[in-house]
């Protein structure tokens, strides 16, 4: 009896261990984008400062970035770029909530690279646009590095370029995320 309580025990204990490796996490992932159409003068951000989650078991994945996060090399433009563009004071938050859609191809388990193919609801300037990519999920020692890249078009999420920066502004968007993620315990 008491041998098979402590196998009970085992069992149940390996079980939550296995049920919490379920949901990967960061805090500190990064989103770097790049709208320049002059090759004069270079209009990108960076945002350390990304959180993201997304459960192995089902393929759900979500990012949430604070748009004030986002640096560039110039003061004016990070001062533009909050105040005129995306109107940081009015929406704060940028997220995508989505899913893996082909998760099933993905061994959590095993260490290797995988193609990620995502589909979801990307949200900026109080506007959501169903957007999809292919990425890479690397599985190394249990820890997961997701990478994407993708385009969005500013006047889509209704952020417009003013005439005077036409020339320096790209209306095309290019979007790379990195973030490498950890069980969540």
């Amino acid at each position: 009896m008491k041998k098979a309580l402590i196998i009970l025990a085992l069992a149940l204990s390996a079980s939550s261990v296995s049920f919490s490796q379920d949901k990967f996490y960061t805090k500190t992932g990064t989103i770097f984008f790049e709208c320049t159409k002059s090759p004069l003068e270079k209009i990108e951000g960076t945002n350390n400062s990304v959180t993201c989650v997304l459960d192995s078991k089902t393929g759900n994945m979500q990012f949430a970035v604070l748009m004030k996060g986002f640096e560039f090399k110039r003061a004016l433009m990070q001062e533009h770029f909050n105040e005129n563009y995306v109107e940081s004071h009015k929406f704060p938050k940028g997220e995508f909530k989505g899913q893996v859609t082909n998760n099933a191809d993905i061994n959590y388990g095993k260490d290797g690279e995988y193609t990620a193919k995502v589909k979801g609801k990307l949200t900026i300037h109080g506007v959501t646009k169903d957007v999809e990519s292919t990425g890479k999920l690397s599985v190394r020692g249990g820890k997961i590095a997701a990478n994407a890249v993708f385009q969005i078009l500013l006047s889509d999420y209704d952020i417009s370029i003013p005439t005077v920066v036409n020339d320096k502004i790209s209306n095309t968007v290019n979007i790379k995320v990195d973030c490498s993620l950890e069980p969540l315990k």
